[in-house]
């Protein structure tokens, strides 16, 4: 429930004024289309491997808009001076240690990563908002992907890989990227509905979105 207008964990606008910024994995590019217009004298690109999703954010916005693959970005090395992304590419790619290694590739050396997943304490629990969602049902050190398949066809239709809190930060310091904040979003107290599979009772007991906040340090 953070917003980047309040908390402004990329920078104010004056600070990313001038700044060459990429999002990761941008769906149809939100918070990218959000930020072009915030820091109008920033240049802002995002890409999504989905051309379908990239459609969907139309042509009224300032950001550069790519079809791509996370695990081969068609950028330059040292082009940008923040990268982040929100939800989007890390938890669905198999190697993440290896893209954490192809970001740092074109981050400016003191270059900024922030990026948003799911919290890896979730990754135990059902996807339940009720009391079925506090029941472990898997353990925490399996990481191991989640995988759906299409019932008719056998075709994979999802995947989402898992990694502790541990293996997300080793990733980072082998890709010289340096964690300089871990925040662990509690629930509002004023919050009292459900949102999605979360809601105020499990929102009370454990974090359901970890954000990571690193530097480029070759």
């Amino acid at each position: 429930m953070l917003h980047e207008k309040d908390v402004r964990l990329l920078g104010t606008p004056a600070a990313l004024s001038g700044k060459k910024i990429l999002e990761i994995g941008c769906g149809s590019a939100p918070c990218a289309r959000w930020l072009a217009n915030d820091v109008p004298n920033a240049f802002v690109t995002a890409f999504d491997i989905s051309s379908q999703m990239l459609k969907y954010a139309g042509h009224d916005h300032n950001v550069h808009l790519v079809q791509a693959d996370a695990m081969s970005l068609p950028y330059a090395d040292s082009s940008f001076d923040v990268v982040f992304s929100v939800f989007g590419a890390i938890p669905f790619v198999e190697d993440s240690a290896a893209l954490m290694k192809e970001i740092a590739r074109v981050l400016k050396p003191g270059g900024r990563l922030i990026f948003s997943i799911t919290h890896p304490m979730r990754w135990i629990f059902l996807d339940d908002p009720g009391p079925a969602g506090l029941t472990a049902i898997t353990s925490y050190f399996d990481q191991r992907g989640y995988v759906e398949e299409d019932e008719e066809t056998g075709a994979l239709s999802y995947a989402e890989q898992h990694r502790t809190m541990g293996a997300r930060i080793n990733e980072l310091i082998d890709a010289s990227l340096h964690l300089d904040h871990l925040i662990e979003p509690e629930w509002p107290d004023e919050l009292e509905e459900n949102w999605g599979q979360w809601s105020p009772l499990r929102g009370k007991l454990f974090p359901g979105t970890a954000i990571f906040l690193a530097t480029y340090r070759p």
